[in-house]
C-alpha cells in the first residue's frame, strides 16, 4: 500500500502520535479529527460557534495542503460534547458545503480533548 503523510502550518500540529493527514493509495485523503486549536496550537476559546469555525478553518488548511477542497469531501464524523449543540455546528458545517453534502455522522460523546465541544474528521477523494 502507498501512504503518503499530509502535513501543514495551516492546522494545528499532531498533539499524539498520528498525522493531520494520510493519502493513502493516491485516491483517498484520511484527515484527523481537528478541534478548535489555532494553527500555532493554541486552544480558542468561545462557544462552540466559534470553535467549529476554527474546526473547519483547520479542515481547510489540511485539505489545501493536499490540493482539495471541501468538494472533495466523501464522509465526516463530527463528534459533540452534548446534542444541545447540534444545530448550531450544523450552520457553520453546512455553509462549508453549499451543493451535494458529503455523507455524514454525528455522535455525542462523554469527552473531546481539551474539553472542547466539538471535533470533526473527513475522508476526501482525489
Amino acid at each position: 500500500m502507498v501512504r503518503e503523510r499530509i502535513s501543514t502550518t495551516h492546522a494545528p500540529g499532531a498533539i499524539g502520535p498520528y498525522s493531520q493527514a494520510i493519502r493513502a493509495e493516491g485516491r483517498l485523503l484520511f484527515l484527523s479529527g481537528q478541534i478548535c486549536l489555532t494553527p500555532a496550537g493554541e486552544l480558542l476559546q468561545g462557544d462552540v460557534t466559534v470553535q467549529t469555525e476554527q474546526v473547519m478553518s483547520n479542515l481547510k488548511g489540511v485539505l489545501d495542503a493536499a490540493g482539495l477542497t471541501f468538494a472533495n469531501v466523501v464522509k465526516t464524523t463530527i463528534f459533540l460534547s452534548s446534542m444541545d449543540h447540534f444545530s448550531a455546528v450544523n450552520a457553520v458545517y453546512g455553509a462549508c458545503f453549499e451543493t451535494d453534502p458529503p455523507a455524514r455522522s454525528t455522535v455525542a460523546v462523554t469527552g473531546l480533548p481539551r474539553g472542547v465541544d466539538v471535533e470533526i474528521e473527513m475522508t476526501a477523494v482525489y
